[in-house]
């Protein structure tokens, strides 16, 4: 009889559970069998694991051969256990060391001729091995430049079993020959799921992605772009066809500060599980940019699919930005499907197969026409769409929603003279950029000692009470309140722009300008605050 135990990971949405591996021979008819909640693709692992091993010029073993996954009850899916299953049954073989094999682990799916191949979300599996105590793992060769990322594990990447016999058993590991410059490597294919990520990208550099002084006009629409980016607050713009509202929001990541690093291990990770993480970019620095079609579904933005959920458009923009053009043509079972993530920075998914909690904190950006036809604020325009059918299109984003949204700027019609740049050029994102980054740095030092980041993070209580406006700098506030033109919620949220506000202009804390400036964007009511003060266009 023998038996031999190593170790794997299994992915619940983005977090991973270390899951051991054990294979046992006994006497008895030759057959093969796989325990411990696995599913179709990991059922297959045994025809997989059986043509590598022979291929790799190792015996097969003529025995009764069973193979457990425990902790049984966590279901386990994926091909990535294949090379964990080999491993196990060749020490059980004592093919290799049964001790050498027993603190390591593997991740990695097998061909049939023994290639290991890559497979999706290596680096949260690898963080669930080191936060489980483990600091030995092997994995494909193509993916441990994501692996590495994670500090303190020792990591090994390998691109056959034949390789990783040789290492364990200490012979001479043979060289595979490496695919021909020029030719596809098919091995790539597990890392990148075709579709996955529709309407998700990842945001270019901004010396290379769209610039801002493209824009023509739109001061206060730029102005509060620069809002939202500094504090991370929700914006919403609202205006007809050609105001520059898609322009001004595909404009927004570029003005976005780079990812910290334990931003970027997030984001990673989502995008590592989801397989849309781009080859040979094993860390994403830059904040991500989600922009899903409104024809999207309700499982499409906040997770879904067959078995566990996967990650959805919410989380995809995990630490970025979610756009949502044309917003009020989304369903609204859609969009009040985005209130729980826009309060709690995550969204739960229950399912029959479990439940899953994934990242979801994200900028989001709404676009919206103010009715059909989209003219009905153009004087003279001919808007035809009567008023019950203007009223039925905005009541498309529900009040509990738009209550979550801290920015609310119309975009104006683009006048003769910005469009022929006779106003002159707006700022470049470079220079937008530079003072988000220096408000950022200070809301950071004001932060320091908290678990926020951010001021849009910062809860109510806190605002009220810890950080506290200059003397005075409420009173219209609190008025709108009495008018009932503000929440609760909706003060708090003025709160949190204000101090932006303040973070933008050089101020210490906010003044009444800074309160007011605020309110207008929150509001739309007009504050008499110029278009220069506080946030500069």
């Amino acid at each position: 009889m023998g038996f031999a135990r190593t170790c794997s990971v299994a992915l619940v949405g983005v977090e991973g559970v270390v899951v051991e591996v054990q294979a046992d021979l006994e006497p008895g008819v030759a057959a093969f069998t796989l325990v411990g909640l696995p599913d179709k693709s990991l059922t297959e692992s045994r025809d997989r694991v059986r043509a590598a091993v022979v291929n790799s010029g190792a015996e097969w073993p003529q025995k009764k051969l069973t193979v457990g996954l425990s902790p049984a009850s966590v279901p386990k899916g994926g091909s990535g256990f294949d090379l964990a299953v080999a491993a196990a049954v060749l020490g059980a073989a004592e093919r290799i060391d049964p001790r050498t094999i027993a603190d390591l682990v593997l991740v990695g799916e097998l061909g049939l001729d023994g290639r290991v191949r890559p497979v999706r979300g290596i680096l949260p599996a690898v963080l669930a091995a080191a936060d489980a105590g483990y600091r030995q793992v092997v994995v494909p060769e193509q993916t441990a430049d994501e692996a590495s990322l994670v500090p303190g594990v020792s990591v090994l990447g390998v691109r056959s079993l034949r390789q990783l016999i040789a290492v364990l058993t200490d012979e001479p590991v043979p060289d595979e020959e490496p695919t021909e410059e020029g030719r596809p490597d098919a091995m790539l294919a597990g890392l990148f799921v075709p579709g996955a990520g529709i309407g998700t990208g990842l945001a270019a550099d901004p010396a290379e992605g769209p610039d801002l002084a493209d824009v023509a006009g739109q001061h206060h629409a730029r102005r509060a772009l620069e809002v939202a980016a500094a504090g991370s607050h929700h914006l919403l713009l609202s205006g007809p066809p050609g105001a520059g509202k898609t322009m001004l929001a595909e404009r927004l990541p570029g003005i976005l500060p780079p990812l910290t690093r334990q931003e970027s291990l997030e984001v990673t990770a989502v995008h590592s599980v989801a397989g849309i993480l781009p080859p040979g970019e094993p860390l994403v620095r830059r904040a991500p940019y989600c922009a899903p079609h409104h024809s999207a579904t309700m499982q499409s933005l906040v997770g879904g699919g067959n078995g566990l959920p996967r990650p959805g458009a919410v989380s995809l923009a995990h630490r970025g930005i979610l756009f949502l053009d044309e917003a009020p043509e989304f369903s609204g079972k859609a969009l009040d499907a985005l209130r729980q993530p826009l309060e709690s920075g995550h969204v739960v998914i229950a399912r029959a197969a479990g439940v899953v909690r994934l990242p979801a904190r994200f900028l989001l950006a709404l676009a919206a026409n103010p009715c059909p036809c989209g003219r009905h604020t153009l004087h003279g325009a001919g808007c035809e769409c009567p008023p019950s059918l203007v009223r039925r299109y905005q009541a498309r984003l529900s009040g509990p929603l738009l209550d979550r949204v801290d920015l609310r700027v119309e975009a104006e019609p683009v006048t003769r003279a910005d469009f022929l740049g006779q106003g002159g050029r707006g700022e470049s994102t470079e220079v937008v950029a530079e003072r988000v980054r220096e408000a950022r740095a200070r809301a950071a030092d004001r932060l320091a000692d908290t678990p926020w980041r951010v001021n849009s993070e910062i809860p109510g209580h806190e605002l009220r009470t810890r950080y506290h406006a200059a003397p005075g700098a409420l009173a219209e506030a609190e008025r709108d309140i009495e008018r009932g033109l503000l929440t609760a919620r909706g003060l708090d949220r003025v709160l949190r722009v204000a101090w932006t506000v303040a973070d933008l202009a050089g101020h210490d804390r906010p003044d009444h300008q800074d309160v007011a400036l605020a309110l207008e964007m929150r509001t739309g009511v007009a504050r008499g605050v110029p278009v220069g003060t506080g946030a500069r266009a």
